[in-house]
């Protein structure tokens, strides 16, 4: 088999599209990220309705990795890397026509170049690079895995399936909003019959394989007339010859097109001659579908859970004899007084009703075994930067994909909801040997869009400042997604205007597809627990909390003596009324080598503090909260950085607490606060009642509990 290879193309259009690569890299380098993002989705059109400017682009896209590659030797400037990559693999995922194989030798011969670099830019490009080559020895085998598990279409040889949540925080989205998201993202789920998906899946691969010897406009025609049953069977044939390739290597490709070339004369003459005619220059759709995507609001943190358990034991009829054999046994440790209920059953019925079993135990539970902790221990640790995200999703488990909309608020939600899912797995698995969990966020505020760039993150009241950190972390995040979160809080507008062209309309899903299917670098989001002593006629009251990016905590009875004072354009009087004291005390471990050096102290004329959370991406590698004591006199003004932070109020004062900026989650009346990081509970693999000594290699883990956010770039060096 010979490769084809498109026609030398005209060098304006080789001059045009290297303009548009230009472009989107100068784009990457600013710094506000408002109305951005169309650059690249402007080249994603034109790359659609063009396909054979697939070869040329992918050749300018390799001229511009040599040249990154040699200005990084010089300057040590990192910034376009990732950009690139992204778009090569986009295209070639994309392309919808046979790529020559010596093209896709000198991307995979300059990928080897890159893994020199740091992560995680060896890590971008190793993953792309092994997508390359799965596409160079199987042509048409990232098109097929992609969308056979986006679309859940029913597979024998290849099992895994994808779900897209996508969960809105009510407190921002407002009736008309919420109706404008759910109208773009339901586009999605438009012709999505199983056969119409299959007829494209095969349409798609047998073009790219077969090239010039795959007559286009015929196949169509031939697919179209064929029926149900038969393409069904063609399909699962394409499935079985690309799995089985994919095995091989670089031997199966001959067998594989071979394969293929047989597929395809077996559909050309099982076609019948009355079924409908094409027009001989019509090509059947082949580009990328969406995702189906479940979109609702989030009011529950249990809806989470919910939808997650669900998922995974929709999916039990695809659970390996392997899996079916341990889970039997761990319901076979039982006692006899009742057969337990099956993982499904816990997963969906137990968290939401307290349902009183007929018959129970007291102080009886199944403890996890060794397997299932070491489970989630390998989970963590897939999940820090530099790992590979795609290793672990092709090794089958199904991927649950959650999209979080909102501001601080919802991230808070998420932190809370992610912890309980870790707490519960630690006692018995139901989701971590079933799903791959990926976490997104979209940053959308209640507010003027204009006023949340990441750029000025202050004037929105702070409330978008995990999409600023991670904006400044990963500039295709800042270019993407946040400039995506702005054009979201101004759907509410274009739903009004009738002359929005559907082309516009497919924006929103768009960037959440390339988000979905590039975004596959994580930036570990510290979580602080909280644990919170407060005052009642009843004594002291102690409510375990946490928090994500903010703790905010003032004295109530000092708030008119703060808005008199700031309304005041004198110096600070000389005589300082009698509650100028001390009244709190704090205790906090100072960042240093050694971690243990203690600082007590008590802070002079304070009316608020503010704990912000600096993730380690931002930091010297350290995750660190930076408290500023706001005092009533300038002159006392104060921040520390630590990592643990105990503060108690004197005199018999309390405290009014507001967690991640929501409303819904203040405390008032609180004498004391112990601010310490989140441990995970999947950490903790040691038994006290095992009779085998356990090595407990998660001591050499970080037991903090982080937030992994998906992003493109991850954690930058």
């Amino acid at each position: 088999m010979v490769d084809s290879t498109t026609d030398v193309r005209p060098s304006t259009l080789e001059s045009s599209l290297n303009n548009n690569i230009q472009a989107l890299l100068k784009e990457t380098g600013g710094q506000n990220a408002f109305q951005k993002g169309m650059l690249r989705w402007s080249l994603q059109r034109k790359l659609e309705a063009d396909p054979s400017c697939s070869v040329s682009l992918i050749r300018l896209l390799v001229k511009e990795l040599k040249k990154r590659q040699e200005m990084i030797q010089k300057t040590q400037s990192f910034t376009h890397v990732i950009p690139v990559l992204h778009m090569l693999y986009s295209v070639v995922i994309k392309s919808g026509v046979m790529i020559p194989t010596s093209l896709f030798q000198t991307v995979y011969d300059r990928l080897m170049k890159l893994l020199i670099l740091p992560s995680p830019y060896s890590t971008v490009a190793h993953s792309t690079m092994r997508s390359i080559k799965m596409e160079m020895t199987t042509p048409g085998s990232l098109y097929l895995r992609t969308v056979t598990a986006e679309q859940n279409l029913r597979k024998e040889h290849h099992a895994l399936q994808e779900k897209v949540f996508v969960l809105a925080d009510p407190a921002v989205f407002s009736a008309p909003l919420e109706a404008a998201v759910r109208a773009h993202l339901e586009a999605s789920n438009f012709l999505k019959d199983a056969p119409t998906m299959e007829r494209n899946v095969l349409q798609r691969v047998l073009q790219t394989g077969l090239g010039i010897n795959c007559q286009s406009s015929r196949l169509a025609q031939a697919l179209e007339a064929l029926e149900e049953p038969m393409v069904e069977k063609h399909f699962q044939e394409v499935i079985l010859a690309v799995e089985k390739s994919l095995k091989q290597g670089a031997e199966g490709r001959a067998n594989y097109l071979n394969k293929l070339q047989h597929i395809y004369r077996d559909i050309l003459s099982a076609s019948k001659e009355d079924g409908p005619r094409l027009d001989p220059g019509s090509v059947r759709s082949t580009a990328m579908p969406f995702p189906g995507i479940n979109f609702l609001l989030w009011r529950e943190e249990e809806d989470l859970w919910n939808l997650l358990a669900n998922f995974a034991c929709s999916n039990s009829a695809s659970v390996d004899e392997e899996e079916k054999d341990k889970r039997d046994s761990v319901q076979s440790r039982d006692s006899g007084i009742v057969r337990d209920r099956n993982d499904c059953d816990d997963a969906v019925t137990s968290p939401v009703r307290n349902h009183a079993p007929a018959i129970s135990r007291r102080n009886g539970y199944k403890n996890s075994s060794l397997a299932d902790k070491l489970s989630l221990v390998m989970k963590k640790m897939e999940a820090c930067p530099g790992s590979s995200p795609l290793l672990d999703e092709n090794r089958g488990h199904h991927t649950a994909r959650v999209v979080v909309l909102g501001d601080n608020r919802v991230l808070g939600r998420l932190s809370r909801a992610y912890h309980s899912i870790r707490k519960r797995e630690s006692k018995h698995l139901i989701l971590t040997n079933k799903l791959n969990i990926r976490l997104y966020y979209i940053p959308v505020t209640d507010g003027d869009p204009s006023l949340s760039s990441t750029g000025s993150p202050c004037q929105d009241g702070g409330t978008l400042s995990l999409s600023s950190l991670l904006g400044r972390v990963d500039p295709c995040y800042n270019n993407n997604i946040n400039s995506l979160g702005a054009a979201i809080s101004k759907l509410t507008g274009k739903q009004a205007n009738k002359s929005e062209s559907p082309v516009q309309n497919h924006y929103l899903l768009d960037t959440l597809c390339y988000y979905l299917r590039c975004g596959t670098q994580p930036v570990n989001v510290p979580l602080y627990s909280v644990k919170i002593t407060r005052s009642s006629s009843e004594g002291q009251s102690v409510v375990e909390e946490m928090f994500v990016s903010h703790l905010e905590a003032d004295i109530p009875e000092f708030r008119h003596l703060k808005e008199k004072l700031s309304k005041r354009t004198s110096v600070w009087p000389k005589k300082p009324t009698k509650v100028l004291g001390a009244v709190i005390s704090v205790s906090y471990t100072k960042i240093s080598l050694s971690r243990r050096q203690v600082v007590d102290g008590e802070a002079t004329m304070i009316y608020g503090v503010a704990v912000t959370s600096e993730p380690a991406a931002l930091t010297s590698g350290v995750n660190r909260l930076d408290v500023m004591f706001d005092s009533l006199n300038p002159v006392y003004n104060s921040t520390i950085k630590t990592q643990s932070i105990t503060i108690r109020t004197l005199e018999h004062r309390t405290l009014s607490v507001c967690l991640d900026k929501d409303s819904c989650r203040t405390y008032t009346d609180v004498q004391r606060l112990d601010i310490t990081p989140c441990l995970d509970p999947g950490c903790d693999i040691g038994s006290r009642r095992s009779l085998v000594p356990i090595v407990d290699f998660s001591k050499y883990l970080d037991k903090a509990l982080s937030l992994p956010i998906q992003t493109f770039t991850g954690v930058t060096v």
